[in-house]
């Protein structure tokens, strides 16, 4: 693991890309989606179904527990939540470890 930050090479494996093969470093342009999980649920089906607006779906996580921060199905970080208050109340994810990418995993 790194706290330094991504390397070239970990952007290049995240986009799929061979390493050496992108063009300069024009990759670092590219959008990417990254997907913050906060817990899991594991209900029975009959919960599910009777879900309705207002219900609350438990996780198995707590809120000081930390998130894992994903690009598609690779784990990248993990942080946790934070109120960015100067920006009305939405959520944000301090960063509390980066996973070393460039290791071949």
């Amino acid at each position: 693991m790194s706290d330094d930050g991504f390397t070239f090479a970990a952007a290049e494996k995240l986009a799929g890309v061979e390493p050496g093969q992108s063009r300069g470093r024009a990759i670092y342009s590219v959008p990417i989606e990254v997907t913050v999980s906060v817990g899991k649920a594991r209900p029975l089906i009959a919960d599910i179904v009777a879900l309705r607006r207002d219900s609350v779906l438990p996780l198995e996580s707590r809120i000081e527990d930390p998130v894992e921060i994903y690009v598609g199905p690779q784990l990248i970080a993990r942080g946790e939540l934070q109120e960015l208050e100067e920006e009305g109340g939405r959520l944000g994810v301090r960063l509390t470890e980066i996973m070393d990418l460039g290791n071949g995993s």
